[in-house]
């Protein structure tokens, strides 16, 4: 009678573990779910002119330090115009007079906050984006791995994986010029793509829709290289202006005395820090002259 009346009591025991278990789980899916991840964005750094954006939602004209979710918009310059943008992957991307450009996709997984290495992006992203027409450059911190960047035109699909690139569009041809990194055109008879090294240009046409394109490579020319350099240079500089944050908030979604509202849901949002002086500490370095005062002394 003592055996089954303890063989009883574990089996209970092991019960209300088991159903415990459950609960806790289930608490952590639940809190889970309501934590929604960070939407990708992008800053816009500079606008000289007028340039537009349409978020799916509106189209309206695009200002400086204004933010808005990435994946989705289409930014368009008008003639005599240029801006600048930056992912919230760290991507620094200016545009040229007459320009568009469609993000069909841009996704970012989620990274630590509180960092201070500008120099690497934060996270792994995925970058797709078509240029139907104009130029742009493109300066990039080192992406890690598995992230991918893809761009394409009529002529081509541009496969790029860090660095400095410019891109030109128009209804003849695409030409794209590489300063650092590498790149991979396809589009052409090599169904596999030509790589594209630092120094080289592609200049990709296509006669007909009924034709192939053809892929023409040769280092960057003299009177291209001052252009290229520009765009570059302009997203650049407009990528060391600005780095993305994680920040939480807490939506609520009814009065706090209503017992029956559903608890707070957390969401991690991301957030624009503009790059000032002190903003990212520098290293602490101390002089040679330093070190041997200190040994005299």
């Amino acid at each position: 009678m003592k055996l089954l009346t303890c063989y009883h009591h574990k089996i209970v025991t092991v019960f209300f573990v088991a159903v415990s278990l459950i609960a806790v789980c289930s608490t952590a899916q639940a809190e889970e779910g309501k934590r929604k991840k960070p939407t990708s964005k992008l800053f816009v750094a500079d606008v000289e002119g007028v340039s537009s954006i349409n978020t799916g939602d509106k189209i309206e004209d695009l200002t400086k330090k204004s933010v808005h979710s990435a994946e989705g918009v289409v930014v368009e310059t008008k003639p005599d115009s240029r801006n600048a943008i930056v992912l919230s992957n760290g991507t620094g991307i200016s545009f040229d007079p007459d320009t568009r450009v469609e993000v069909e996709q841009f996704q970012q997984e989620p990274f630590s906050p509180n960092r201070t290495d500008l120099e690497t992006e934060p996270s792994i992203s995925k970058t797709k984006a078509v240029i139907p027409r104009g130029g742009i450059g493109v300066c990039t911190s080192k992406l890690v791995a598995g992230s991918t960047m893809n761009y394409r035109t009529r002529h081509a699909n541009i496969s790029f994986r860090g660095g400095k690139i410019a891109m030109e569009s128009n209804d003849n041809q695409t030409v794209v010029s590489v300063l650092e990194g590498d790149a991979t055109v396809s589009g052409g008879q090599n169904p596999g793509g030509q790589s594209i090294k630092a120094g080289q240009q592609a200049i990709i046409t296509r006669r007909s829709a009924a034709l192939p394109a053809t892929i023409q490579v040769q280092p960057i020319p003299p009177e291209d290289m001052k252009a290229v350099g520009e765009k570059t240079a302009m997203a650049c500089m407009a990528r060391r202006t600005v780095y993305f944050d994680t920040a939480e908030r807490k939506n609520k979604n009814a009065a706090a005395e209503d017992i029956f509202s559903e608890p707070e849901a957390t969401e991690d949002v991301l957030v624009p820090v503009e790059v000032l002086p002190g903003t990212i500490p520098g290293p602490n370095t101390v002089s040679p002259f330093q070190i041997i005062r200190t040994v005299i002394q």
